[in-house]
């Protein structure tokens, strides 16, 4: 035996377990239980592999059963039973294995949490089994609160654990409660500051607020995700940031192209008379100042002071997904189209009309239903 009291299979199996290799520990708790077959604890253990193996609840409910069997009051048993009953869909069936759990250890947090976190769940499911899949909004208050109530007893009893808190956030949002909602992001991110769903919702809210721009929203994104790399949400909000950034660029190329066309006096009013062609070289080449100045001040100042991780993230973005690559293409089509416009000597403006509809038209025709198409 170890140190601590724990069988040394078991040690080997929690930190395979720890690791994800699921398989080699369920090997070495199989071993185990050849020699010993009534060590629970090696049950219950096998019971939490297999239930994070893909197709394999079965088997993790018919382990947490043998645990039980052979101590009916082994808390981890209990709580691995619940946990197998709710990945089996029979979420209802979990309450009592929890309710055991509390009845035998009053001052164990986790099997008020995790109740907490399954009770309002269980209780709609009965409910409207009942009454014909309604559920009122009375009765759904009701659920709320009692299953807070385990919450807050969760809380008392553990005040630093990110768990019931996550559980009371579920809750609050639920009832419709943000400044609830809030107050648990904010304990969960004191204690957690790393908490990818906490972490995302803040950073979501604040990119979301009024007057934020594309490149603030991508520097919020960026700075969150460098505390929680993994975080979904948080990639995808720095995408959607990032296409924002893209889809400017796209009005300055329509500018340009603005510009091109007003150089030739593609458009005069009635009884104004448009300038001759062809527009004298020194005029053609002038047209590169304020077009130069709209992407000096526009574009590339603005993505020079962008976060490093933005700027990643940009180059990234246009590998990964589809419509950044059409932005920036339609961006090109339309500079290409007012340097035609611009630079060559026409002598007459039918032909730099047509140029000019076919750099516009393929862009607007696009430009007010796109905003959201980041894949």
């Amino acid at each position: 035996m170890s140190g601590t009291g724990l069988h040394p299979a078991l040690e080997r199996a929690d930190a395979l377990y720890d690791l994800r290799r699921y398989d080699e520990a369920k090997a070495v708790l199989g071993q185990l239980l050849a020699e010993d077959p009534e060590e629970a604890s090696a049950w219950v253990r096998l019971s939490r592999c297999h239930l994070l193996v893909e197709g394999e609840t079965a088997q993790a409910l018919e382990t947490a059963e043998r645990a039980l069997a052979i101590n009916p009051q082994h808390t981890g048993a209990l709580i691995q039973h619940a946990k197998a009953l709710q990945a089996s869909s029979r979420l209802v069936d979990a309450e009592h294995p929890l309710r055991e759990v509390i009845r035998l250890v009053p001052d164990y947090w986790y099997g008020y949490a995790l109740l907490a976190h399954w009770l309002y769940r269980i209780r709609i499911l009965r409910f409207g089994q009942a009454n014909g899949g309604v559920v009122t909004e009375e009765a759904l208050a009701s659920f709320l609160r009692e299953s807070d109530e385990l919450a807050l007893t969760a809380v008392r009893l553990a005040p630093e654990e990110v768990f019931p808190y996550e559980v009371r956030w579920a809750i609050a949002r639920m009832s419709d409660d943000h400044a609830l909602a809030a107050e648990m992001d904010q304990i969960i991110l004191r204690l957690d500051p790393q908490h990818p769903q906490a972490l995302a919702r803040r950073t979501q809210q604040a990119a979301a607020a009024p007057g934020v721009k594309a490149a603030e929203a991508a520097a919020l994104y960026a700075d969150a995700l460098a505390a929680a790399p993994d975080s979904a949400p948080l990639q995808q909000g720095l995408d959607d940031a990032s296409y924002r950034l893209l889809r400017g660029v796209r009005w300055i190329a329509l500018l340009s192209l603005c510009l091109a066309g007003t150089m030739l006096d593609l458009w005069t009013k009635d009884g104004v008379a448009p300038r001759d062609l062809p527009v004298p070289l020194g005029q053609r080449l002038w047209y590169f100042v304020p077009v130069g100045v709209l992407w000096a001040v526009g574009a590339l100042l603005r993505y020079r002071r962008l976060r490093m991780g933005v700027r990643y993230n940009l180059r990234s973005l246009m590998h990964r997904r589809r419509w950044p690559r059409i932005v920036l293409g339609q961006a090109s089509w339309a500079v290409l189209c007012a340097l035609v416009i611009s630079q060559v000597p026409w002598e007459e403006r039918a032909v730099p009309r047509i140029v000019f509809w076919v750099g516009l038209v393929p862009t607007v025709a696009t430009i007010w239903f796109d905003r959201k198409k980041t894949t």
